[in-house]
């Protein structure tokens, strides 16, 4: 890793893509204190945190992409087992589990073996474990591979809820559809280096994306250009067999107006569609690789 960082603050969902081998599971096991850093260091609550700060470590959940639980005992008994492990006891340990098996959407299926459960579910119950001793930081390491479609669903809606109440979440995946639901921002990391950083719009907006009109018209279309391109916020315009292509800063705020000067130019609109640019476009733009290379 060469001089990496990022900050996720309180409600926050951070998203760090990068292709396998970009150094996250490193950066993961750093922040998470199981591996000390050469240099610079952790800080959780703006204290300085290391491999053997136990009191640091315990306010961070740590989801592995490995599942990590006990199939010969049913998921509640998991929940207890692992909520011991941070000091939970009596009503406060029954109050937490009965509060994650409902997060994790497993309230009733709580009193089967874990070994009965689709990959989903364990998925659902890793999540589960990490969520038991309500952390300040919880960090999951590309929960949803794998699992099947009712499972990520509960996962993504579990995540947004969780950063609502306010908890900061560091989140990996080779999604990108992920990334852009879940992500207030992100971080693409490539050969060990943070290459990017902050929401899609800022990443595509960094690369030189924009969002794309394509306006079906007819009539008089250079006339209409060249009204588009004096508006406020239009890149470019060109004119094609079939209408006109027009290239923006953002197009909700300018669809309008481009109509007016359309039209007011004479010609007769015919169709309208809007392509804004994906956070695919800006990692291979950043990586010249696809996520999951």
């Amino acid at each position: 890793m060469r001089d990496v960082s990022l900050h996720v603050a309180p409600g926050e969902t951070y998203g760090l893509l990068g292709p396998n081998g970009a150094g996250k599971s490193t950066t993961i096991s750093i922040i998470a204190g199981l591996l000390g850093a050469d240099a610079g260091q952790v800080r959780l609550d703006g204290r300085p945190m290391t491999t053997r700060d136990t009191r640091a470590r315990s306010a961070i959940g740590l989801v592995p992409q490995d599942v990590a639980v006990y199939p010969d005992l049913t998921a509640r008994e998991n929940l207890r087992f692992f909520g011991r492990l941070y000091d939970l006891t009596g009503r406060r340990l029954d109050e937490r589990v009965d509060r994650v098996l409902d997060v994790i959407g497993l309230r009733d299926r709580a009193d089967e073996r874990s070994k009965a459960f689709s990959g989903g579910m364990n998925r659902r119950l890793n999540i589960g474990i990490g969520l038991l001793h309500e952390p300040r930081l919880l960090v999951l390491d590309e929960p949803t591979v794998g699992v099947d479609p009712q499972s990520r669903n509960t996962i993504l809606d579990a995540v947004e809820e969780l950063a609502a109440q306010g908890m900061a979440v560091l989140y990996t995946t080779h999604y990108m559809e992920e990334a852009e639901r879940l992500c207030d921002r992100i971080g693409i990391l490539d050969e060990g280096r943070l290459r990017a950083e902050g929401s899609t719009r800022e990443l595509t907006r960094s690369v030189g994306e924009r969002d794309r009109l394509h306006l079906g018209a007819t009539g008089p279309l250079p006339a209409a250009a060249a009204a588009i391109e004096r508006l406020a916020g239009v890149r470019s315009v060109s004119v094609a067999a079939d209408g006109l292509l027009v290239l923006v800063d953002d197009a909700a705020a300018v669809v309008a107006r481009v109509i007016d000067a359309t039209t007011a130019a004479g010609a007769a609109i015919t169709s309208v569609d809007i392509t804004r640019p994906d956070l695919e476009a800006v990692f291979l733009h950043l990586t010249g690789k696809a996520l999951r290379d």
